[in-house]
């Protein structure tokens, strides 16, 4: 079965991380449904039926957005907020439609990721930002796997740690 990746990046002309990961996936029709939300949705009014009907046909489910702000897009929120509904993918008597489906994350992160420590800066892991994402994904039954990041996009994305990267993204989610 082929993994979905939705794609929430409001910019993506502008991205060279996103974009790239992106330009690798699209080689691989065959193993993977790419869904970019901006795209689809410019005026973000989703069309929650065919959101969940989409997530239900694939198994492994990755979201793919810039990190800012330490947290998601705004619309990646609203699309949780919005198709994740209660007695589709949580509530008494649920059919719990995403329980066992893998989901993870893929994230490009701005800042280093030494940064990313108690001792540092912003004082928190990207495990510990990304928190609330896994505990949904707990709570809607899906499987977790966690996340894939791109360190330092805004100063140390060189042409070559950009290609390694999205190698490394594709394996990532192969392995899934």
């Amino acid at each position: 079965m082929k993994a979905l990746i939705i794609v929430i990046h409001s910019d993506l002309k502008k991205s060279v991380i996103n974009k790239r990961w992106l330009e690798e996936l699209e080689k691989y029709p065959d193993k993977y449904t790419v869904h970019d939300l901006h795209d689809m949705y410019p005026d973000e009014k989703l069309d929650i039926a065919r959101e969940q009907q989409l997530v239900e046909a694939h198994d492994k489910i990755i979201f793919q957005f810039p990190f800012y702000w330490f947290n998601c897009p705004p619309f990646f929120k609203k699309w949780l907020d919005e198709v994740l509904t209660y007695g589709w993918a949580y509530g008494k008597n649920s059919g719990y439609k995403l329980q066992g489906k893998k989901m993870a994350l893929g994230i490009t992160a701005g800042i280093d990721k030494e940064d990313y420590h108690p001792s540092k800066k912003y004082k928190y892991t990207l495990e510990q930002l990304v928190a609330p994402f896994q505990l949904t994904f707990e709570y809607i039954k899906a499987d977790y796997h966690s996340f894939f990041a791109f360190y330092g996009a805004e100063h140390r994305a060189h042409s070559e740690r950009v290609e390694q990267s999205a190698s490394d993204y594709i394996a990532f989610i192969d392995a899934l």
